[in-house]
């Protein structure tokens, strides 16, 4: 006969599954054998039964392979441990009836602030249950004439369960005594067991039965507490072999979409996964661009996010750095108290009162509106008036010297490039961030805080309902667009420029634009022209929109090369 002691690891696992040490289990078998009222056989048989049992452990061995633990045992006798184990495909509903401690209470007791007058059902769903594990020692008269010493164990099972079961395991046996037994009890534990417990539809945790002993809240509490640990229990190692099986298995990323192995998968939280190539260029790419407050899965439409210690995996500690240093920046802008001192840039705190702040660095006293050196009693300058006082201060180089000259310069610019940030932004009205609008709708999204604004009236707002409710357009008129229209928000590419130019410096024949009504002109005689101004098609015949070339240039319609008059 094949035997093998279990290692360490093994002794562990099957303690921890069945819920009592392996070596215990076996211990009160043997004992309950050398107990039991064995009948005289005679040594022919004792050796039949031991070949036979050789042969089923065998055989066992060979069907149920590392779900199997054959145990030594001093006794002589053969015992041996099998793990059941359960997989619903379609995934399974575990259900635990919580109960009420208020019930229970007695009048004039003070009721806990989270107590309940309900009890309430929580219901989670699993792909796999932990394991039964069915712990045997064979008699000498086994299979002749007794049936196998054996105990049944799950962390889900109580006592009355365990019962059951074991009262079906000895049915199945006076069915066929003499026989040997394991492999059906071990196939009916499998595929029957959970429907003779009424579970074919789902399990529902059973009332552990230590609570018999208890009376009141000891024994609501006591119920509880067990379900709490029960469910955390499945919930653990549904969790590992879910994960283990998908380590297993090959998968598709869905950003690059080769197929890699589990293990060169990273699965996120939210349950999308990605190869870990395609997941350290992403995050790469989020840093280098500053977006630390957006470290969301890449999967659309998904709002998972990426853990502080699944991005220290896939940077490099450069990179996980300058993450570190970008988020803790915009998180002390987001913070309206906190103001940098504008000599040494040092965090410091707002005085709410006063709208002053000292830096803790070079101490320096100021004012967190303007900037500039405390002023108690006086209103803040703005920007063109502290513009022109440094223009005027600059006039004057005399006793100055260069560092002087430059820092004055820096400070010019400084206050040119404010008033230009002022005039064409807007502040966020949640973190303050400038933001400017250079096309599109008025409803804006801030890229620090994430914050929903209308520019037009810079309200903060959820959706669009603040456009249909009136008041502010969704879409800036044209007035409103001429008005505000800069240089550099009117941009145009080199082909609209040179058609520009064309249009202006040709000789031949102009065709004005339906919509704009810019000048524009013909190429090889085609009728068909795109606009350089506004970039709208249309014919130069008709002088309409022209949606599809196929459907306005036909032999009933306006002909689509013709030389002009």
């Amino acid at each position: 006969m094949l035997t093998q002691n279990p290692t360490v690891l093994e002794k562990k696992e099957l303690g921890e599954r069945s819920g009592v040490g392996w070596e215990e289990v076996v211990s009160r078998l043997s004992a309950k054998v050398r107990t039991g009222d064995e009948c005289e056989i005679s040594e022919e048989t004792m050796e039949d039964n031991d070949r036979r049992q050789d042969d089923e452990v065998l055989a066992l061995e060979a069907i149920y392979q590392d779900n199997l633990v054959v145990l030594n045992n001093s006794g002589g006798l053969t015992s041996f441990q099998i793990v059941v184990q359960f997989e619903a495909p379609d995934s399974l509903s575990v259900s635990a009836n919580f109960d009420p401690i208020t019930d229970i209470l007695t009048p004039g007791t003070k009721e806990d602030d989270d107590a309940s007058d309900e009890g309430f059902l929580y219901s989670f769903k699993v792909q796999y249950l932990p394991p039964i594990i069915l712990t045997c020692i064979l008699p000498k008269s086994y299979p002749s004439h007794h049936v196998p010493c054996f105990t049944i164990s799950a962390p889900w099972l109580n006592k009355l369960q365990v019962s059951s079961l074991s009262k079906a395991l000895h049915s199945i046996w006076r069915r066929q005594i003499g026989e040997e037994v394991i492999f059906q009890w071990t196939e009916w534990l499998h595929n029957s067991s959970l429907a003779h417990l009424g579970y074919d539809e789902g399990v529902v945790l059973a009332a552990p039965d230590d609570e018999m002993f208890c009376t009141g809240v000891d024994r609501v509490m006591l119920r509880n507490d067990a379900l709490e640990k029960i469910i955390h229990i499945m919930m653990s190692y549904n969790e590992e072999r879910c994960h283990n099986a998908f380590l297993n298995n090959a998968h598709q990323c869905l950003i690059c979409y080769n197929e890699f192995s589990g293990l060169e998968f990273i699965k996120l939280p939210c349950q999308h996964f990605f190869c870990s190539k395609c997941m350290e260029t992403y995050a790469q790419m989020l840093v280098k661009e500053g977006s630390v407050t957006k470290l969301s899965c890449p999967s659309s439409k998904c709002e998972g996010h990426i853990s502080p210690m699944l991005l220290k995996r896939l940077l490099d500690d450069q990179d996980y750095e300058r993450w570190e240093s970008l988020l803790l920046q915009r998180t002390l802008d987001t913070m309206s108290d906190v103001v940098y001192c504008p000599r040494c840039q040092t965090a410091c705190l707002e005085d709410s009162n006063t709208k002053d702040a000292q830096c803790s660095e070079c101490l320096f006293s100021f004012c967190t509106l303007c900037k500039e050196r405390r002023h108690l009693g006086e209103q803040c300058m703005d920007i063109e008036a502290k513009l022109r006082a440094l223009q005027e201060r600059s006039q004057s180089s005399h006793g100055k010297t260069k560092e002087q000259i430059r820092m004055e310069l820096e400070l010019i610019n400084e206050a040119k490039s404010m008033k230009e940030v002022q005039r064409v932004s807007k502040p966020c009205p949640n973190c303050k961030i400038m933001i400017s609008h250079t096309g599109g709708c008025n409803k804006m999204v801030c890229s620090n805080c994430g914050q929903f604004f209308c520019y037009r009236c810079n309200k903060s707002i959820k959706g669009y309902g603040h456009f249909r409710d009136g008041g502010c357009q969704i879409f800036p008129n044209q007035a409103y667009e001429t008005t505000v229209a800069t240089g550099w928000e009117v941009r145009m590419n080199d082909r609209q420029m040179i058609a520009q130019i064309q249009a202006e410096r040709s000789q031949a024949h102009k065709h004005p634009c339906p919509n704009c009504l810019q000048l524009n002109i013909k190429v090889n005689n085609n009728n068909h022209i795109f606009c350089w101004s506004c970039q709208l098609h249309f014919c130069g015949l008709c002088r309409k929109m022209v949606k599809r070339s196929s459907e306005h240039f036909k032999p009933t319609g306006c002909k689509q090369h013709t030389p002009d008059p």
